[in-house]
């Protein structure tokens, strides 16, 4: 029994030790403030090479009772602080400490908060590049993070929920419906929030923020609070030394403000309560989030919705002199394909350069069609722009890897592109960089004009004659002429409108696209609608059929645009015409460059809106471009969807500017005034024709030899005659 007694005794006191030396340990743990996170970066060798560690504790997973037992020794806020005023205006209160960075940017640069709370608090010292330049934004603006990640405390109506709270939203032409520009609190309080799930646990390095848009409220929060956490239930607040950190929030509505934390924070949540508002205004804001997303190889969601690219390409934003410099190295890669030149120059003197790729650059083949993409017409549109320039080193990559594909659409086609018509705009866009440009930075030229409805009015000028039965007899239905007083030095006319006009005079081009930025849609003329003072108007042309199969071409590949699952962009839902519209149906525009391209040229011209965001972070082209990459290309395919002929007399000599007609389409087209060749595309149903059954023009001579016509005489015609069967036709003049 004794030795019983000694043994239970022995054993006792064992499990004593070791229940002490485990307490010893988790003391130690929670005393030691890297302990966690230490851990979680250990899975990652990337994170590892931080130096110096920047991280603040996260929460435990779990509110157990060692949880609250350590967060009830924290220091909290003065409870006065949280005490709202009487009146219902901006609320001052006394702040736990005094707010940071008086001087406000007001140019959507970084404010200076985040930099004082560094610099007094010097107990954990912080990378300051590695927090600039090293997380991108979780995805509000780019709709990565979805609405139901998306909660607030109080909020008006469902127009202004915590779903509208994304950086750059727009709000609807009637405000008070469905889509408002932001959140805005049920109520102005100090109790009011916002916050974003992020799924996992993530390294939060900023918040970015703006006011409402709205036309005729002025609503922006001018100061908040960050807080984090792990279950939505516990917070911890962003610190500056031992108070809570109060940031700088916005001056006005629109212009993005930046927020970098003084420590980043890892925790699955984050939240934003403001502290102060704009005088006689509301609790109203739209955000973005900077963090990086820790490694969790176990969560199969992520795992799942992650998407990459194997194209070896050069994924990030380029200042003009390095487009030029990628420009130069494709043309060295593939110089036999490729020419480079410039069709003109901005306001301030900068080249707007073009790539022509094609096996036989700089020369025009007769019956090869002309294709031409623009980009960058708007330079804060910024996503065009990259496309472009990564569209130019696929298609030299996989000429020279001999892609069969495109391979025959190089040598069968003239392609141009020009990655940026507007780069005096870019430049300033790219100065203040993706999240911070705001919703117009860099969209104008240097003198103030959007480039993209700087073209002559010809639809009023058609439609004029049209009413008063001109047409086709006194003024053609085709090729429209520039007014004169479009043609005059005192015309309000960019230089860059003047260069794309000639460069398309130039150049007898069968289709077109220009890139643009904020939506997710493919628009096709008429741009401008017809009955005045209409501001939405569905307004066809007479190939409206054609149009509605290029727009249908394009986002039928995109990988978003005919998803019905995906969210709206801003506020127009473009579902039920599967990603296309009509310009004038959605808002009406004169002097676009798809009108003026159809009317002018008879190249068929079409609006592709690329990405929500329009100028995302660099961490997001390989996904858009994954996203564009089919479309880019079989949108230039459909440029051979056609027939293609020449236009000879009788003694078989060409007849360049012959008009050709197809009967019951209310638009003509001409061969190239050079040479004599015209294409027309036509999408058979029942039957398959062949070139030569609908191509048997016969050119009639008048008096014997033909004779130098005259500018003032009236062009040759000829008629291509409804063949047997029914079928579509697409009707394009090279």
């Amino acid at each position: 029994m004794a030795r019983r007694g000694a043994a239970a005794l022995a054993l006792a006191l064992a499990l004593l030790a070791v229940a002490l030396a485990g307490a010893a340990a988790q003391g130690a743990a929670v005393e030691d403030p890297d302990y966690y996170v230490q851990e979680i970066w250990s899975r990652e060798p990337y994170y590892a090479r931080l130096e110096p560690e920047p991280f603040s504790p996260p929460l435990p997973a779990g509110p157990g009772e060692e949880e609250r037992k350590l967060r009830a020794s924290e220091p909290r806020a003065p409870k006065k602080a949280t005490k709202p005023k009487k009146a219902p205006k901006r609320e001052k209160l006394a702040p736990e400490t005094p707010p940071p960075g008086k001087k406000s940017n007001r140019k959507g640069m970084k404010t200076k908060s985040s930099e004082k709370a560094a610099g007094d608090d010097h107990r954990v010292p912080v990378a300051r590049d590695t927090v600039r330049e090293g997380c991108p934004p979780l995805g509000l603006e780019t709709l990565k993070i979805t609405d139901f990640q998306l909660h607030a405390s109080t909020s008006k109506r469902y127009g202004l929920g915590a779903h509208r709270g994304r950086l750059n939203i727009q709000a609807g032409i009637n405000e008070n419906d469905f889509y408002d520009g932001a959140w805005c609190a049920g109520r102005n309080d100090l109790h009011q929030w916002i916050e974003v799930d992020a799924r996992r646990l993530t390294k939060f390095t900023g918040v970015i923020t703006q006011g409402r848009n709205s036309l005729w409220l002025s609503d922006w929060v001018t100061s908040y609070k960050v807080m984090v956490s792990n279950d939505s239930h516990t917070w911890v607040t962003v610190k500056n030394g031992s108070g809570d950190m109060i940031f700088e929030g916005n001056s006005e509505k629109e212009i993005p403000v930046l927020n970098e934390l003084p420590v980043p924070m890892v925790a699955r949540y984050i939240r934003i309560n403001p502290r102060s508002w704009f005088d006689n205004g509301s609790i109203c804001m739209r955000m973005e989030i900077l963090g990086c997303p820790l490694p969790d190889p176990n969560n199969y969601y992520h795992r799942r919705n992650e998407m990459t690219t194997t194209d070896d390409l050069d994924f990030k934003h380029h200042s003009y002199k390095e487009m030029r410099q990628l420009m130069k190295v494709v043309n060295e890669m593939c110089s036999n394909i490729t020419r480079i030149y410039n069709i003109g120059k901005s306001h301030q003197g900068l080249k707007l350069y073009a790539v022509e790729i094609s096996d036989h650059p700089g020369e025009h083949e007769v019956g090869e069609p002309e294709f031409h993409y623009i980009a960058g017409a708007h330079g804060n549109e910024v996503l065009g722009r990259e496309l472009m320039l990564l569209l130019m080193q696929f298609l030299c990559q996989e000429y020279l890897a001999r892609n069969s594909r495109i391979v025959r659409l190089v040598e069968e086609t003239r392609i141009h592109i020009i990655p940026s018509l507007n780069p005096d705009g870019y430049e300033k866009a790219y100065e203040g960089g993706s999240e911070l440009g705001g919703w117009s930075l860099g969209r104008w030229t240097h003198d103030g004009i959007d480039i993209n409805n700087n073209f002559p009015d010809l639809n009023t000028l058609l439609w004029g004659a049209e009413d008063r039965q001109n047409i086709p007899r006194k003024v053609p239905n085709h090729y429209i002429a520039i007014p004169e007083w479009f043609l005059s030095e005192n015309a309000t006319v960019a230089v860059e409108t003047r260069a794309v006009i000639a460069w398309m005079e130039k150049i007898p081009f069968v289709l077109g696209g220009n890139l643009q930025g904020g939506e997710l849609v493919v628009a096709y003329p008429y741009d401008m609608a017809r009955s005045t003072w209409q501001m939405q108007e569905h307004t066809p042309t007479p190939d409206d059929h054609v149009f509605r199969w290029l727009a249908y071409a394009y986002a039928s590949t995109h990988r978003l645009m005919t998803d019905a699952r995906r969210r709206v962009c801003h506020t127009e839902d473009f579902q039920k015409e599967d990603g296309t519209v009509n310009g004038a149906s959605w808002h009406t525009v004169a002097g676009s460059l798809n009108d003026f391209s159809y009317l002018h040229t008879n190249c068929f011209e079409l609006s592709i809106y690329v990405g929500c965001d329009k100028y995302p972070h660099e961490s997001e082209l390989p996904e858009e471009w994954e996203n564009n990459r089919e479309s880019l290309i079989v949108f230039m395919e459909q440029v051979h969807r056609g027939i293609k002929g020449l236009v000879r007399d009788l003694h078989g000599k060409g007849i360049p500017n012959a008009v050709i007609s197809v009967e019951g389409v209310n638009h003509d087209i001409r061969t190239d005034l050079q040479e004599d060749d015209f294409i027309e595309l036509l999408a058979v149903q029942h039957e398959e024709l062949t070139n030569e059954d609908l191509m048997e023009l016969e050119a009639q001579r008048k008096d014997g030899e033909r004779q130098e016509e005259e500018v003032t005489e009236e062009p040759k015609r000829f008629t291509i005659q409804e063949m047997a069967g029914d079928f579509l036709y697409l009707r394009w003049r090279c």
